[in-house]
């Protein structure tokens, strides 16, 4: 029997008040804290089992050989065993992008789990840091060089931005430059480059600057991808909606532009 018991009031009355005083207690709590907001809604949406699935549950692109996932908080916690066993009609997981960090302060709570656990189960793995235009660019990159130690057959490091927040073009373009190149100093690897279509071609198809980065590019829910420009890309991030065994949320997905020997060729010597 276990020495650790909760003894709950007898009366309906009593139980009442123990309720409101229990939730509110919660609710401050919660309130101070969006992490621990983040680990009470995962206790009780996500028990100690995951989903199985039959299909992916969406459409996946014909003529690419390599499929990903990238996964952050939002997929709570991930038996990566599973993913790496799932396979339907010949296609399987190969690698994931997994989030490390926001802007200079936020980690997200599942990246140590998501790194370690990817990289046992067998994913080729990367990490990406989701960028904020308006702060400081060298103290983003502090973050995120302090949290991801990049190991050999590591895809290189992914800057994600999706966002102006009342910059101008020229300031954009001058802080993400600035924070790729801090990455590629500290990691002697060129970083790969997130966004989705429009904000490619609004902030980053004629900048020169940016012709050297890879190009990891999301376009949902089309049959087939066709760069802005024309220029050259990498990964496709083709759905936002995916199903994967041993995940209980729905799961971004990801191709690969190449065969194995081009995809081994990016990963960290």
């Amino acid at each position: 029997m276990s020495p650790f018991r909760i003894r709950l009031p007898r009366t309906r009355q009593a139980l009442r008040r123990w309720l409101q005083g229990f939730l509110l207690l919660a609710s401050l709590l919660m309130a101070l804290s969006p992490d621990l907001r983040y680990y009470i809604w995962t206790f009780f949406e996500y028990p100690f089992h995951y989903k199985e699935y039959k299909h992916f549950g969406i459409r996946i692109p014909s003529g690419y050989s390599i499929h990903g996932i990238d996964v952050s908080k939002y997929q709570a916690r991930i038996d990566w065993n599973r993913v790496k066993q799932m396979k339907v009609g010949g296609i399987k997981i190969t690698f994931a992008f997994i989030k490390a960090s926001e802007g200079t302060w936020m980690k997200d709570p599942q990246f140590g789990n998501n790194w370690e656990n990817a990289r046992k189960a067998g994913i080729i793995r990367g990490a990406y840091h989701y960028f904020y235009p308006d702060l400081n660019p060298r103290d983003q990159a502090i973050l995120f060089t302090r949290m991801v130690r990049l190991r050999s057959g590591d895809l290189p490091p992914v800057v994600d931005i999706e966002e102006v927040r009342g910059m101008s073009k020229p300031q954009i373009q001058r802080y993400t430059l600035e924070f790729l190149r801090l990455l590629e100093k500290g990691y002697k690897v060129k970083p790969i480059l997130y966004t989705n279509r429009d904000f490619y071609k609004n902030y980053f198809m004629d900048a020169q600057d940016f012709k050297d980065f890879r190009f990891w590019i999301a376009h949902y829910h089309v049959a087939d991808f066709d760069m802005p420009g024309d220029a050259n890309w990498h990964f496709w991030q083709h759905s936002d909606r995916g199903n994967v065994n041993g995940i209980n949320e729905r799961v971004d997905f990801d191709v690969f532009k190449g065969d194995t020997s081009d995809f081994r060729k990016i990963c960290i010597p």
